[in-house]
């Protein structure tokens, strides 16, 4: 893989990036009296550059220095007027700092991100016209130009971490995004994150190990999150990670490890009444888990028995799901609601119903998303570069099913295009939208333009009107919340 480059030059206290340009070559004009070579015919050579040897004699031999840095356990013979472009050390050798008049100055780095040979790089970017920047120590030129305060190579190291975010950098560049306060690496590792959480890190489960609880918290509860399948499968890797954290020197593959979670979890759940994140070994992922949409959890009868017998979250939080989704439910059949019509963005983002799809293959693909859907069979179908919505309302099926002739709903899809790195190529959404259908009746959802498979279908789907909250209710949480 090519790595970013740029070349990286300084005027006296102020960088700017500018690319390497070459340099006229001098003539040296040579005669022969002895031969009849004519007297304009001359010879070319490379001489050494100004830049080079500014580097080689400054830098690298320190002629004529008059300040030695001592970092790292290492002795810099430098010079002021070249680290002077650097407005940490032309704050430090002017006013009246003690070390503007020392000749040896002791710096002490704290930051294990800065190494020597990220020092060494930075610090001769001050001596040469040109910089060479690798993705592999990306993080620590960054770490040691935020010390230095070098604001064209901070640029350069995020232009280069925003463009290589994969499985092996994500983490350490969401990290060292936040460390420097560099947003534009933060967002570009968050939107890789939260379209590959459900469907590419399970496979990497080291990988998946590394996120932190601040993080997975940050991911769940985000509307774009890309749920692959249905908040269940998100339970599920949640549980796998919550399981990665708790036996750091666990490896295997990801079936292997769900299967050690599900394990592991019920025998926890056999030993104790007190259910896994109200434990001091659980209260640190509570977060992470309360950000789980528990609602759309509650949907199959299957889902529920694994939730209720792995006791990891608290009944405090699954029960009044359960009180609020019956009532929801006998409105829905007795025809008191005929479903969400006007919602802002924060209630539907809230209460609406996340799922997804990985597109494969071409040609017509049809599916639904089981569970309970307050009555209505909801299919989908992709052909033709088309996903068609449709209302099945079969005849065998009709007890289950809502009678009433239209019902209103409220859907959101999005879909991503990957490249090879697995970063968002291509976007497509609808944005929040509404409908009503009848019995049978099919609409179309979203024409996507002829892109490449495969591609990542992120669905939202709301059928039936979110309760409103009571007043007693609410007094509740904020007093939790205090």
């Amino acid at each position: 893989m090519g790595l970013a480059q740029s070349a990286c030059s300084y005027v006296f206290g102020q960088p700017r990036i500018s690319y390497q340009r070459k340099r006229k070559r001098r003539q040296l004009s040579t005669v022969n009296d002895d031969s009849d070579v004519d007297s304009n015919t001359s010879k070319r050579m490379r001489l050494m550059t100004t830049s080079k040897y500014i580097y080689k004699a400054l830098f690298q031999e320190g002629k004529n220095h008059d300040i030695t840095l001592i970092i790292l356990g290492k002795e810099w013979k430098l010079h002021k007027i070249y680290l002077c472009q650097s407005p940490y050390f032309a704050s430090m050798f002017s006013g009246s700092w003690k070390e503007s008049e020392q000749n040896v100055v002791h710096i002490q780095i704290l930051d294990p991100n800065i190494t020597f040979d990220s020092l060494k790089v930075v610090l001769g970017s001050l001596y040469q016209d040109e910089l060479e920047i690798d993705s592999s120590e990306v993080v620590s030129l960054l770490a040691a130009a935020s010390l230095l305060q070098l604001d064209a190579i901070i640029l350069k190291c995020c232009e280069v971490m925003a463009q290589t975010v994969n499985i092996k950098t994500v983490i350490t560049y969401y990290e060292s995004s936040k460390s420097y306060g560099v947003c534009t690496v933060k967002e570009a590792c968050l939107q890789w994150l939260l379209v590959n959480l459900l469907c590419y890190l399970p496979e990497s489960p080291n990988r998946l190990r590394e996120i932190s609880a601040d993080l997975m918290e940050l991911l769940v509860t985000s509307k774009n999150l890309c749920v692959i399948q249905t908040e269940f499968s998100l339970y599920v890797l949640l549980k796998f990670w919550l399981f990665l954290k708790l036996h750091p020197e666990w490896e295997g593959t990801a079936q292997d490890g769900i299967s050690c979670a599900n394990k592991y979890f019920q025998a926890e759940a056999a030993e104790s009444d007190l259910e896994f994140l109200l434990r001091e070994v659980g209260k640190p992922y509570l977060k992470a888990f309360s950000g789980l949409r528990l609602a759309s959890l509650i949907g199959h009868p299957q889902d529920v028995d694994m939730i209720q017998g792995d006791q990891i979250i608290p009944a405090s939080l699954l029960l009044p799901v359960f009180r609020t989704q019956w009532y929801r439910m006998l409105q829905a059949d007795q025809g008191y609601d005929k479903g969400p019509r006007q919602l802002n963005e924060a209630e539907f983002d809230q209460h609406s119903l996340r799922c997804g799809r990985v597109l494969c293959a071409n040609g017509q693909q049809m599916w639904r998303w089981t569970g309970f859907h307050f009555g209505l069979d909801l299919v989908l179908t992709y052909e033709h570069s088309c996903l068609k919505l449709r209302r099945n309302h079969r005849t065998e099926n009709e007890k289950t099913l809502s009678h009433q002739a239209r019902r209103n709903l409220m859907f959101k899809l999005t879909i991503y295009g990957l490249d090879e790195q697995r970063m968002v190529q291509y976007t497509r959404s609808t944005g929040i939208q509404s409908t009503t259908l009848g019995k049978n009746e099919e609409i179309c959802l979203i024409t996507l333009d002829k892109e490449e498979l495969p591609l990542f279908l992120s669905a939202n789907f709301l059928v039936a009107t979110p309760p409103i909250p009571r007043v007693s209710q609410v007094k509740e949480d904020i007093s939790l919340n205090l």
